[in-house]
């Protein structure tokens, strides 16, 4: 983060946030980086998985814990191949973006706003297809793939900081009238995804208190 105080300009467009109102360069930087990481590394092992399933269908997935957490029975639904081909394929492929993203910050490269726009988008549809895919789990597969879970959690961490990072750095625009509240969601920035995945956490916890209140 620069060292000038105040509020800056974009050079590739709108106004920075007060220095003290916006997220670090150095957080966003390690957010992306570890969280790119960890997604991929998940997304990867479900690639593993998967193929191991498709060589031996009686193969048993690492991932296969319970009744509920059990990767088999989520891998061999329609919902896990929504395109037409394994869902992580999508994580092993776009992951590492966000890896280059989070390094390229940490290394104090300031990337364009295109950049950021198109980072922005692809973390929406990715937060889009984690709650279809949350939904359909819990309410029509009824079981949860611990490593899509770890996904799942990743995508929300990185929409969250991305899209706090570029409101912070003036990337989204802003009205004037929103600017208070602006602010005070980036000042308080582990509050949004921290009580996002608490809901979601709820939720589960829910749908399936059936199967968990016989292991109390």
């Amino acid at each position: 983060m620069a060292s000038t105080t105040g509020v800056r300009s974009d050079p590739v467009g709108g106004t920075d946030l007060d220095e003290e109102s916006a997220i670090s360069d150095r957080l966003t930087g390690w957010v992306l980086t570890i969280g790119g990481l960890l997604g991929g590394a998940a997304a990867f092992v479900l690639i593993v998985e998967k193929i191991a399933l498709l060589r031996d269908p009686g193969y048993t997935p690492s991932c296969s814990i319970n009744p509920i957490l059990s990767c088999g029975s989520v891998m061999n639904t329609a919902q896990a191949e929504v395109f037409g081909f394994p869902n992580p394929l999508l994580g092993v492929a776009l992951f590492p973006l966000v890896v280059a993203t989070g390094v390229a910050v940490l290394g104090g490269i300031r990337l364009p706003r295109w950049w950021w726009l198109g980072l922005q988008a692809g973390t929406v549809f990715g937060i889009g297809l984690v709650h279809w895919l949350l939904v359909q789990s819990l309410y029509q597969i009824g079981a949860l793939c611990p490593y899509c879970m770890v996904v799942w959690v990743v995508t929300i961490i990185v929409f969250s900081y991305t899209s706090l990072h570029n409101l912070g750095r003036g990337h989204l625009p802003v009205p004037a009238s929103w600017r208070t509240a602006s602010e005070a969601i980036i000042r308080f920035h582990t509050a949004i995804p921290v009580a996002w995945l608490l809901i979601l956490t709820l939720l589960i916890g829910e749908a399936f208190w059936p199967y968990w209140r016989t292991l109390l």
